[in-house]
Protein backbone atom coordinates (compact mmCIF):
# COMPACT_ATOMS: atom_id res chain seq x y z
CA UNK A 1 0.00 0.00 0.00
CA UNK A 2 1.70 3.21 -1.13
CA UNK A 3 1.71 6.00 1.45
CA UNK A 4 0.62 8.47 -0.58
CA UNK A 5 -2.14 7.11 -2.37
CA UNK A 6 -4.55 6.79 0.75
CA UNK A 7 -7.51 9.25 0.88
CA UNK A 8 -8.91 10.28 3.82
CA UNK A 9 -12.28 10.99 4.08
CA UNK A 10 -13.27 10.59 8.05
CA UNK A 11 -13.63 12.80 10.83
CA UNK A 12 -11.53 12.96 14.43
CA UNK A 13 -11.63 11.90 17.95
CA UNK A 14 -11.54 13.71 21.25
CA UNK A 15 -12.11 10.95 23.67
CA UNK A 16 -12.90 13.16 27.01
CA UNK A 17 -10.44 11.75 29.86
CA UNK A 18 -12.94 10.67 32.91
CA UNK A 19 -12.80 11.86 35.77
CA UNK A 20 -12.63 9.82 39.01
CA UNK A 21 -9.01 8.31 40.28
CA UNK A 22 -5.90 6.88 38.83
CA UNK A 23 -4.78 3.62 39.38
CA UNK A 24 -1.12 2.87 40.63
CA UNK A 25 -0.13 2.01 37.40
CA UNK A 26 -1.51 5.51 35.82
CA UNK A 27 0.35 7.24 39.00
CA UNK A 28 3.46 5.98 38.02
CA UNK A 29 3.28 7.10 34.09
CA UNK A 30 2.01 10.60 35.47
CA UNK A 31 4.90 10.83 37.41
CA UNK A 32 7.68 9.35 34.79
CA UNK A 33 6.40 11.28 32.47
CA UNK A 34 6.56 14.78 34.23
CA UNK A 35 10.44 13.91 34.96
CA UNK A 36 10.85 12.80 31.54
CA UNK A 37 9.15 16.27 30.99
CA UNK A 38 11.58 17.97 33.14
CA UNK A 39 14.71 16.84 31.31
CA UNK A 40 12.95 17.14 27.56
CA UNK A 41 12.85 20.88 28.47
CA UNK A 42 15.95 21.64 28.26
CA UNK A 43 16.34 19.76 25.17
CA UNK A 44 13.41 21.59 23.73
CA UNK A 45 14.46 25.27 25.75
CA UNK A 46 16.51 26.38 22.48
CA UNK A 47 14.33 25.78 19.63
CA UNK A 48 11.75 28.25 18.78
CA UNK A 49 8.02 27.32 20.88
CA UNK A 50 5.60 25.77 18.29
CA UNK A 51 2.39 27.28 20.66
CA UNK A 52 4.00 30.88 20.43
CA UNK A 53 4.70 33.44 17.96
CA UNK A 54 7.59 32.07 15.53
CA UNK A 55 10.89 34.00 14.48
CA UNK A 56 11.13 35.50 11.18
CA UNK A 57 14.10 32.78 10.48
CA UNK A 58 14.18 29.38 11.41
CA UNK A 59 15.87 29.02 15.26
CA UNK A 60 18.92 26.64 14.09
CA UNK A 61 19.66 25.46 17.73
CA UNK A 62 19.63 22.32 19.95
CA UNK A 63 17.92 19.37 19.93
CA UNK A 64 19.67 16.56 20.58
CA UNK A 65 19.98 14.04 18.32
CA UNK A 66 21.76 10.46 18.74
CA UNK A 67 25.02 11.53 17.32
CA UNK A 68 25.44 14.51 19.13
CA UNK A 69 24.72 17.04 16.67
CA UNK A 70 21.91 19.29 17.00
CA UNK A 71 19.64 21.68 14.69
CA UNK A 72 16.01 22.95 15.24
CA UNK A 73 15.08 23.06 11.81
CA UNK A 74 15.74 20.19 9.15
CA UNK A 75 17.78 19.78 5.75
CA UNK A 76 15.72 21.37 3.09
CA UNK A 77 15.66 18.49 0.97
CA UNK A 78 14.57 15.92 3.20
CA UNK A 79 12.20 13.51 2.48
CA UNK A 80 8.76 13.70 4.26
CA UNK A 81 6.00 11.95 5.49
CA UNK A 82 2.99 12.81 7.17
CA UNK A 83 1.38 10.12 9.23
CA UNK A 84 -2.15 10.74 10.83
CA UNK A 85 -4.76 8.90 13.39
CA UNK A 86 -7.99 10.21 13.35
CA UNK A 87 -11.32 8.38 14.19
CA UNK A 88 -15.29 9.73 13.60
CA UNK A 89 -16.72 10.92 16.62
CA UNK A 90 -20.49 12.28 16.39
CA UNK A 91 -19.53 14.88 18.88
CA UNK A 92 -19.94 18.37 16.46
CA UNK A 93 -16.21 19.99 18.11
CA UNK A 94 -14.84 16.64 16.31
CA UNK A 95 -14.37 18.40 13.20
CA UNK A 96 -14.00 20.85 10.82
CA UNK A 97 -16.03 21.43 7.73
CA UNK A 98 -14.61 22.49 4.81
CA UNK A 99 -16.50 23.32 1.63
CA UNK A 100 -18.98 20.95 2.61
CA UNK A 101 -16.67 17.62 3.30
CA UNK A 102 -16.32 17.06 7.73
CA UNK A 103 -12.38 16.49 8.33
CA UNK A 104 -11.44 14.70 11.63
CA UNK A 105 -9.58 17.86 13.87
CA UNK A 106 -6.31 16.20 13.05
CA UNK A 107 -6.97 14.87 10.16
CA UNK A 108 -7.61 18.43 8.83
CA UNK A 109 -3.73 19.52 10.98
CA UNK A 110 -2.56 16.50 8.95
CA UNK A 111 -3.92 17.83 5.19
CA UNK A 112 -2.37 21.57 6.34
CA UNK A 113 0.59 20.12 7.38
CA UNK A 114 0.91 17.68 3.69
CA UNK A 115 -0.63 20.86 1.24
CA UNK A 116 2.35 22.93 2.81
CA UNK A 117 5.23 20.98 3.14
CA UNK A 118 4.87 18.33 -0.37
CA UNK A 119 4.79 15.50 2.06
CA UNK A 120 3.55 12.50 1.19
CA UNK A 121 0.35 10.99 3.30
CA UNK A 122 -0.26 7.67 5.44
CA UNK A 123 -3.77 7.35 7.31
CA UNK A 124 -3.18 4.87 10.51
CA UNK A 125 -6.18 2.66 10.06
CA UNK A 126 -7.52 -0.03 12.82
CA UNK A 127 -8.31 -3.66 11.00
CA UNK A 128 -10.81 -3.74 13.52
CA UNK A 129 -12.82 -0.26 13.64
CA UNK A 130 -13.51 1.77 16.56
CA UNK A 131 -17.32 2.38 17.21
CA UNK A 132 -18.48 5.65 15.89
CA UNK A 133 -20.44 6.96 19.38
CA UNK A 134 -18.47 9.04 21.31
CA UNK A 135 -19.79 7.14 24.54
CA UNK A 136 -18.93 3.90 23.25
CA UNK A 137 -15.43 5.09 21.80
CA UNK A 138 -14.83 6.20 25.34
CA UNK A 139 -14.95 3.06 26.47
CA UNK A 140 -12.51 1.19 23.78
CA UNK A 141 -10.27 3.80 25.07
CA UNK A 142 -10.42 2.97 28.22
CA UNK A 143 -10.34 -0.69 27.98
CA UNK A 144 -7.22 -0.43 25.96
CA UNK A 145 -5.05 1.66 28.54
CA UNK A 146 -6.03 -1.18 30.79
CA UNK A 147 -5.03 -3.93 28.87
CA UNK A 148 -2.19 -2.52 27.20
CA UNK A 149 -3.38 -3.21 24.28
CA UNK A 150 -2.02 -3.05 20.49
CA UNK A 151 -4.48 -2.65 17.62
CA UNK A 152 -3.79 -3.77 14.52
CA UNK A 153 -3.26 -1.52 11.51
CA UNK A 154 -4.80 -1.41 8.33
CA UNK A 155 -1.98 -1.52 5.79
CA UNK A 156 1.94 -0.17 5.70
CA UNK A 157 3.98 2.39 4.57
CA UNK A 158 5.72 1.09 1.77
CA UNK A 159 9.87 1.99 1.53
CA UNK A 160 9.58 3.76 5.02
CA UNK A 161 13.32 3.98 5.40
CA UNK A 162 13.39 6.54 2.60
CA UNK A 163 11.81 9.10 4.24
CA UNK A 164 14.03 11.38 6.00
CA UNK A 165 11.22 13.17 8.16
CA UNK A 166 8.30 11.98 9.64
CA UNK A 167 5.10 13.92 11.03
CA UNK A 168 2.90 11.94 13.39
CA UNK A 169 -0.36 13.18 14.03
CA UNK A 170 -2.92 12.12 16.82
CA UNK A 171 -5.79 13.13 19.29
CA UNK A 172 -5.16 13.17 23.09
CA UNK A 173 -7.12 10.57 24.17
CA UNK A 174 -7.03 10.51 28.39
CA UNK A 175 -3.90 12.39 28.49
CA UNK A 176 -2.21 10.06 26.47
CA UNK A 177 -1.91 8.93 22.42
CA UNK A 178 -4.32 6.82 21.70
CA UNK A 179 -2.64 2.95 22.08
CA UNK A 180 -2.68 2.42 18.49
CA UNK A 181 0.17 5.26 17.93
CA UNK A 182 2.02 2.36 20.27
CA UNK A 183 1.34 0.04 17.36
CA UNK A 184 2.89 2.18 14.91
CA UNK A 185 5.94 3.25 16.69
CA UNK A 186 6.65 -0.39 17.47
CA UNK A 187 6.35 -1.25 14.13
CA UNK A 188 8.61 0.76 12.44
CA UNK A 189 12.69 1.76 12.77
CA UNK A 190 13.14 5.50 13.20
CA UNK A 191 16.87 5.57 13.63
CA UNK A 192 18.47 8.49 11.90
CA UNK A 193 15.05 10.08 11.12
CA UNK A 194 13.22 13.49 12.55
CA UNK A 195 9.90 12.87 14.34
CA UNK A 196 7.26 16.15 14.70
CA UNK A 197 4.61 15.18 16.37
CA UNK A 198 1.29 17.18 15.91
CA UNK A 199 -1.62 16.80 18.39
CA UNK A 200 -5.50 17.87 18.88
CA UNK A 201 -6.70 18.26 22.13
CA UNK A 202 -9.93 19.30 24.18
CA UNK A 203 -7.63 21.11 26.89
CA UNK A 204 -4.91 18.95 27.81
CA UNK A 205 -2.45 19.56 25.01
CA UNK A 206 0.42 17.16 24.55
CA UNK A 207 -0.19 15.55 28.30
CA UNK A 208 4.11 14.61 28.27
CA UNK A 209 3.37 12.30 25.17
CA UNK A 210 6.50 14.09 23.26
CA UNK A 211 7.92 12.61 26.17
CA UNK A 212 6.96 9.66 25.48
CA UNK A 213 7.81 9.38 21.84
CA UNK A 214 11.11 10.61 22.51
CA UNK A 215 11.41 7.83 24.68
CA UNK A 216 10.14 5.04 22.49
CA UNK A 217 12.58 6.00 19.39
CA UNK A 218 15.74 7.06 21.65
CA UNK A 219 17.86 6.92 18.31
CA UNK A 220 15.51 9.55 16.24
CA UNK A 221 15.59 13.20 16.34
CA UNK A 222 12.32 15.04 17.24
CA UNK A 223 11.59 18.29 17.18
CA UNK A 224 9.26 20.01 19.20
CA UNK A 225 5.68 19.58 17.81
CA UNK A 226 2.21 21.24 17.53
CA UNK A 227 -0.74 21.06 19.70
CA UNK A 228 -4.19 22.80 18.95
CA UNK A 229 -6.97 22.87 20.85
CA UNK A 230 -10.33 21.33 19.48
CA UNK A 231 -11.95 24.72 19.79
CA UNK A 232 -9.24 26.82 18.15
CA UNK A 233 -9.01 24.12 15.52
CA UNK A 234 -10.96 25.79 12.60
CA UNK A 235 -9.34 29.35 12.37
CA UNK A 236 -5.70 27.64 12.95
CA UNK A 237 -4.75 27.12 8.82
CA UNK A 238 -2.48 30.08 9.23
CA UNK A 239 -0.85 29.15 12.62
CA UNK A 240 -0.14 25.90 11.41
CA UNK A 241 1.81 27.53 8.39
CA UNK A 242 3.51 30.00 10.60
CA UNK A 243 4.58 27.76 12.66
CA UNK A 244 5.72 25.17 9.33
CA UNK A 245 8.29 28.03 8.49
CA UNK A 246 9.51 28.35 11.97
CA UNK A 247 11.12 24.80 11.60
CA UNK A 248 12.30 24.93 8.08
CA UNK A 249 9.03 22.89 6.93
CA UNK A 250 7.16 24.93 4.75
CA UNK A 251 8.10 24.23 1.14
CA UNK A 252 8.79 26.96 -1.67
CA UNK A 253 6.62 29.20 -3.05
CA UNK A 254 4.83 29.01 0.13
Amino acid sequence: MKSSSRTVRNNGLYAKRKSGGFSHEKAVTRLMALVMGIAMAFIFSACSNSNTEPSAEPTQSSLQTPSGNSQCSVNENAKALVVYFSVPDNQDNSYVEINGERLGNTQYMAYVIQENTGADIFRILPKNPYPTDHDALLEVAQEEIRTNARPEIEGTIEDFDSYDVVFVGYPNWNADMPYILYTFFESYDFAGKTIIPFNTHGGSGFSGTQETIAQLEPDASMLEGKSISRNNIEGAEQEIIDWLDSIGMLKAGN
